[in-house]
């Protein structure tokens, strides 16, 4: 017999289209053939990028603030990408119309090199002799229909866009890439709404923008047409009017109409939802049962979430973040990861990572009640020798990858110190005793490798009259072998940070 292999496209919750969104995705879509959760993304990312620096939601040392980087998958002539963006510009175009200051600079050009990216929000520069004013309001919507070339791009040798949209993403500062451009942009606030289609997007994705976080930046969902309409009509402009008064009040409120200052309006939880993430960070935020390839393209789940949560509770003018909020967000996220899954896991590899992750399981409860266990009794006892040495081996590298790693394992030497290797055994990293005090994640010998990272962040300044200062840190850490970076912890993923590690630091 052979497996069935067929499976539902995702179908994304209702939940999705929370307020504000709803109605703009609703009008989008009525009278069209654009999915209504295509509009609905493609307006989160313009709002995020109209709202500005100006609210903020911190979490530990990071600030957050709303920007989202929504990307569109779907099939040629039936994902309808550009339906979905038009309704959009049409609410930007009538919000210009009531006040042209409020709206955020919108760029539909295509994207090619950093520097013409910096260029669009830069700092000032001089150009022979006479100085170019510098453009005071960062916000910035990039619409990029063929996101296709972006990954070109991205292949060439010596460009660097896919890093400067990392960054842009973390919203630092992007300072001169080289000595002959002087180019920079100071506390930017960019979003971006990119479409593609599912077979460009996995031959042109490649490992390194899937391991070196680009690709997980972006909110991602599969969305087709709903439905056939030989003759769509356009949005009434009388609806498009009344969105863009919607949209402009929920500008006024996050205070759109100042971009230039920052971090003014404090968002905060309320204690139900100050529960309800909590649950979630510890689960399903964190979850990394979907396997190495998926799991890695999921890591932004937790900031993802917030920032879209802080969307939400703009949209209703309120700085509080409530249990509704949350729940809109994590409509999205669950759809981002389903349709995550479905673009780059075939039903094949899902069923793989099932077995895995059931073996996985099936060795904590024998671990659970054995306490600690050779790879041999491992085989025999746990498994009765159903199971293949690869399967075991997968399972056992599950578990000893987990963050944090949920078995450890102990070297034994031989009795009376004779020769051979020593024998190995396997327990529960809460039983161990070792494990508290391992200066390296466990593994079995020769598994992982020293890798350097560059990052940048902005550390905030703890008193008004400090300066804000923008570093690189690099820091070496040992990684196992074809593990997807950025497993440490979800909150890493929040933006590009500091290692708690020692680190070598540049300050510009």
């Amino acid at each position: 017999d052979q497996p069935d292999l067929h499976r539902n496209a995702p179908r994304p919750s209702m939940d999705c289209l929370y307020g504000l969104v709803d109605d703009v995705a609703q009008a989008g879509s009525k009278t069209t053939e654009a999915n209504p959760h295509a509009v609905a993304l493609n307006f989160i990312a313009y709002l995020s990028a109209a709202v500005g620096r100006g609210v903020y939601l911190p979490v530990g040392n990071t600030w957050h603030h709303p920007r989202i980087f929504g990307q569109h998958v779907g099939r040629t002539g039936r994902g309808r990408k550009g339906d979905a963006v038009g309704v959009v510009h049409r609410i930007d175009k009538a919000l210009r119309a009531l006040d042209p200051t409020i709206a955020p600079q919108v760029h539909a050009g295509g994207l090619s090199s950093r520097e013409g990216l910096v260029f669009l929000i830069h700092d000032g520069f001089k150009e022979g002799k006479n100085e170019v004013e510098p453009i005071h309001d960062k916000r910035l919507w990039v619409v990029e229909t063929e996101f296709s070339n972006v990954l070109q791009q991205s292949k060439r040798d010596g460009n660097t866009l896919s890093a400067a949209l990392r960054d842009l993403w973390d919203g630092v500062s992007l300072k001169p890439a080289t000595k002959a451009n002087r180019l920079s942009t100071t506390d930017p606030h960019v979003a971006l709404s990119v479409a593609i289609t599912p077979s460009e997007l996995r031959a042109l994705m490649a490992s390194r923008e899937l391991t070196n976080g680009f690709a997980n930046r972006f909110l991602l969902i599969w969305a087709e047409r709903t439905k056939l309409l030989p003759f769509p009509t356009a949005t009434e402009q009388s609806v498009i009017n009344s969105l863009a008064k919607k949209v402009k009040k929920v500008l006024d409120f996050a205070g759109a109409d100042r971009p230039v200052e920052g971090d003014r309006l404090r968002m905060e939880f309320t204690a139900e939802a100050k529960k309800r993430y909590e649950t979630l960070y510890r689960g399903e935020l964190s979850d990394q049962s979907a396997g190495e390839k998926v799991s890695a393209l999921l890591e932004r789940r937790a900031p993802t979430l917030l920032r879209l949560s802080m969307l939400f509770a703009l949209t209703d003018s309120t700085l509080e973040i409530t249990v509704e909020h949350i729940n809109a967000a994590l409509a999205w996220v669950r759809y981002w990861s389903d349709s995550v899954k479905f673009v780059f896991a075939s039903e094949l590899d899902e069923a793989g990572t099932a077995q895995t992750n059931g073996d996985a399981e099936k060795i904590v409860e024998f671990l659970t009640t054995k306490g600690k266990s050779t790879r041999k009794q491992i085989t025999v006892d746990c498994f009765q020798g159903h199971a293949t040495k690869t399967r075991i081996d997968t399972a056992i590298d599950e578990l000893l990858s987990a963050t944090p790693s949920r078995i450890v394992v102990e070297p034994v030497p031989r009795p009376d110190n004779k020769p051979g290797s020593p024998t190995k055994f396997y327990t529960l990293a809460a039983n161990s005793a070792n494990s508290a005090n391992s200066e390296a994640p466990p593994g079995f010998s020769g598994s992982s490798q020293d890798r350097e990272f560059s990052e940048l962040c902005e550390l905030r300044p703890q008193t008004d009259d400090q300066a804000k200062t923008t570093v690189r840190t690099v820091r070496t850490v040992s990684e196992l072998s074809n593990r997807a970076a950025g497993r440490a912890n979800a909150h890493d993923s929040h933006n590009s940070h500091s290692s708690q590690a020692d680190s070598e630091m540049e300050v510009f």
